[in-house]
């Protein structure tokens, strides 16, 4: 099924009119995932022949990707293999689950070099974890149970947390944690029971527990960055490094903590982390803008007139999907309603790209104090919206999205 320029505008119209109306529109996941289908196979053909190269970033008024070296310094380059995967599933079209095993075979060579950070749980579980999830291949399995030895190579035990940046333990003056770095726990839970070190369980509940201690203010919202003495373990400070300040709740850093800690919690059923995954959900809930899409960060003294970032949206109605399937009843129905209005919005003619580029998605925002990827399209953006319309169309078909242990 094809999803072309007429139906896209015939969609269009039809959101036009019910939002005309005072209605809420619905996303549809399987025109969705159809309209994705169509931009991946668009991509595919635009992409360089150059197989070291992995999209990044539509910037501006360009129309394809822009692509960046495939390594480990680029923690970017599992999202497209990820994408491809998620494709795959819906599509199921050999051509694009050839381009998905090429491009995920292509991350293999990071896990020949010493781990250089944290995001080797981005890279190697959105690529290699679909791929196994998908198609069963042992060789995947094995790819990431070695991936999670390198990243379990990270942990302080004095801390209690992995290392995010070992390049920038001078420039924060101790062991750094940031809170991207709870999305990565994910391969270390999926290791442990899936032949790997069962040590790697201990990390990452020990990385939750302490992450949760000092990570967050009392309302839920969290610091980017937490500071710890690398001898002793004792917390210094919070900081932020991508947000607007210190203080500020940045809306991707927010994001990773709904996502991250709904993730703890399916992994151990401990309910101290389902208290706190819907604690740190709420706070990001209660200060959205009508159209569910945040700034990218709350924060931010400009109010509406501040860029949305479109990626924190995808991540955060990917989680929603899954915790409301934990939550109790009112928050569950909270969960539900919010994460399918996220969807909409970013469904609607405001956020998609449209025939404008080869993205999913336009509006989001990378690293803004360094004016790096502000109102781009992002690959990490396309990568957490395709999972959320695939588990959106699941959960429609009635499959229970919810892990049984």
């Amino acid at each position: 099924m094809r999803y072309n320029k007429v139906v896209y505008s015939l969609m269009a119209l039809a959101l036009a009119g019910c939002a005309s109306m005072g209605k809420t529109a619905e996303p549809d996941p399987e025109a969705d995932l159809a309209y994705c289908n169509e931009k991946v196979r668009e991509a595919l053909a635009h992409l360089p022949a150059d197989s070291t190269v992995m999209p990044r970033n539509i910037e501006g008024d360009a129309r394809h990707w822009a692509c960046r070296p495939i390594c480990a310094e680029e923690w970017c380059s599992g999202f497209w293999p990820g994408v491809l995967w998620y494709d795959y599933e819906y599509s199921r079209d050999p051509a694009v689950r050839d381009a998905a095993a090429e491009a995920t075979r292509r991350l293999e060579p990071i896990l020949d070099k010493p781990v250089f950070d944290h995001d080797l749980g981005f890279l190697m579980y959105c690529s290699f974890g679909n791929a196994y999830r998908l198609t069963g291949d042992d060789h995947y399995r094995k790819v990431i149970v070695n991936a999670a030895d390198s990243l379990a190579t990270l942990f302080n035990p004095a801390v209690g947390t992995l290392l995010a940046w070992p390049r920038h333990v001078k420039d924060y003056g101790g062991h750094n944690t940031i809170m991207d770095t709870m999305i990565n726990l994910e391969m270390l839970f999926f290791a442990a029971k899936n032949g790997g070190n069962p040590y790697c369980y201990d990390i990452a509940v020990s990385h939750a527990e302490t992450t949760m201690r000092h990570h967050f203010r009392p309302d839920g919202s969290c610091y980017h960055v937490a500071v710890y003495d690398s001898e002793t373990g004792n917390f210094l400070r919070g900081c932020t490094h991508q947000g607007y300040d210190d203080s500020s709740m940045w809306a991707r850093g927010q994001a990773w903590a709904i996502y991250g800690y709904t993730v703890v919690y399916r992994e151990t059923r401990d309910q101290r982390f389902l208290d706190f995954a819907c604690k740190v959900a709420d706070v990001y809930l209660d200060r959205l803008p009508d159209d569910s899409v945040p700034l990218w960060d709350f924060d931010d003294p400009r109010g509406l007139d501040a860029p949305r970032d479109a990626s924190a949206a995808a991540v955060v109605a990917s989680a929603l999907l899954e915790l409301e399937g934990y939550a109790d009843k009112d928050r569950a129905a909270r969960y539900h309603d919010a994460s399918r209005k996220m969807l909409a919005s970013l469904g609607g003619d405001a956020y998609r790209s449209g025939d404008r580029n080869d993205s999913f998605l336009l509006h989001s925002v990378g690293h803004h104090p360094a004016g790096s990827e502000i109102d781009a399209s992002i690959i990490y953006a396309d990568y957490y919206y395709i999972e959320a319309l695939n588990r959106l169309k699941k959960a429609e078909n009635g499959d229970n999205l919810v892990a049984k242990k």
